[in-house]
């Protein structure tokens, strides 16, 4: 147990619940003061966000080694993902309110954002390693890239047309319709392309900063080896 509770994924999953809390607490705090449920819808996003993180830790957790198990808890796992930074996009709803200042709004969206896309990475961190024990270090980099663009365009679905990851099983024909006419006709929904474009590019620099961060810090803790 106890050593358990010293192993760096131990230390970082119960840093992502006090950060969890934290972004609840400012969300009550601001219920109290304003009276407002204004956003509240955050904390489902988040929610959302964790599911992802979930489903590795879940695979790692009991040491899943069925190839069909793991490819339908990827697949459900792609479908969940993009919930993750899709709360970037929650910055749209920042404006000056009368009752609470603007800077403390700010706070609240940029915590959740963090922590969602904190959980996100995270997770993709954990299927990435899955992967690598199937392919090489090369196809699973092209992989994770393929990942995040299409997480992107799925931030852009659930932002500008008002998809859900729940609409696959509520409206799966409305949805494969949106998806598909956007690549048939590309030229007609540049505005699809160019979010899921630059939202990649930066999803991509920003997971990549993280997982050398990650790398480094991972070695630094290892023992080194001495020879006598």
């Amino acid at each position: 147990m106890k050593k358990l509770m010293e192993s760096p994924r131990f230390k970082m999953n119960a840093l992502l619940v006090f950060m969890t809390l934290f972004c609840l607490s400012l969300s009550i705090f601001r219920y109290y003061i304003s009276e407002t449920k204004v956003f509240f819808f955050l904390n489902w996003n988040l929610f959302l966000a964790w599911i992802p993180l979930l489903l590795s830790t879940f695979i790692l957790a009991f040491n899943i080694k069925s190839k069909l198990s793991i490819a339908v808890i990827i697949m459900v796992w792609i479908l969940f993902f993009p919930n993750s930074p899709y709360i970037l996009t929650d910055l749209f709803h920042l404006k000056v309110r009368n009752t609470i200042p603007i800077w403390y709004d700010l706070i609240v969206i940029l915590s959740y954002a963090w922590t969602g896309l904190i959980c996100g990475f995270l997770s993709l961190n954990d299927i990435e390693k899955l992967l690598s024990g199937y392919s090489k270090e090369r196809i699973i980099n092209g992989i994770v890239v393929l990942f995040l663009f299409m997480s992107s365009f799925g931030v852009y679905l659930g932002r500008f047309l008002r998809w859900n990851s729940w609409d696959i099983l509520n409206n799966p024909f409305g949805l494969f319709n949106d998806i598909v006419v956007r690549f048939i006709y590309p030229l007609e929904y540049t505005k699809t392309w160019g979010v899921t474009l630059l939202m990649g590019i930066m999803l991509n620099f920003m997971y990549f900063t993280f997982k050398f961060i990650r790398n480094n810090n991972e070695k630094l803790v290892q023992p080194k080896n001495i020879d006598c």
